[in-house]
């Protein structure tokens, strides 16, 4: 197993405080996935992960426009179309930081699209197979749960209804 960033399980981790986000599942044609590598510095979550493009949302801001936003800020990605795909969302009152989420949408890319595209935020990005990425070390869990449920859907689905 390939050892991780040090400082992800040591010192104060990040200075940031959770908050409202969106995420994108970038889809490409065969239930492939592009992920960003998080850079590896101690003041960001997850960081020298693999995860979903996506960000924090700014006050007032709806989650397809937050998405919008983040999606051309990181990639220069002017998204032709983006269907919600689920909200996880977190409870953490009990330790006074209170409730937020994070809402994943489905955006299919293109090739034309990863021609175009300008990375301004991350180490780097990559394609994966389904499959790959979820067996991959150093993916965010969370991502990773969102990639699995997405690919899982129809099957998530059924089972759903068999109860």
């Amino acid at each position: 197993m390939q050892a991780g960033p040090k400082h992800f399980t040591a010192g104060p981790g990040p200075t940031i405080y959770p908050t409202d986000a969106v995420a994108a599942l970038l889809v490409l044609r065969g239930g492939r996935y592009m992920m960003q590598l998080r850079d590896d510095r101690p003041d960001i979550i997850y960081p020298g992960h693999w995860a979903c493009f996506g960000g924090a949302a700014s006050p007032g801001e709806a989650p397809v426009e937050t998405l919008r936003r983040e999606l051309r800020e990181e990639l220069e990605l002017e998204m032709d179309e983006a269907r919600e795909f689920g909200t996880f969302e977190f409870d953490l009152r009990s330790t006074g930081v209170g409730r937020f989420f994070r809402m994943y949408f489905e955006v299919p890319l293109t090739p034309a699209h990863l021609e175009r595209l300008v990375q301004h935020e991350g180490a780097s990005r990559r394609v994966f197979e389904a499959e790959e990425l979820l067996h991959a070390p150093w993916v965010a869990p969370h991502d990773a749960f969102a990639v699995w449920l997405h690919r899982a859907g129809a099957r998530v689905s059924a089972a759903r209804t068999r109860r």
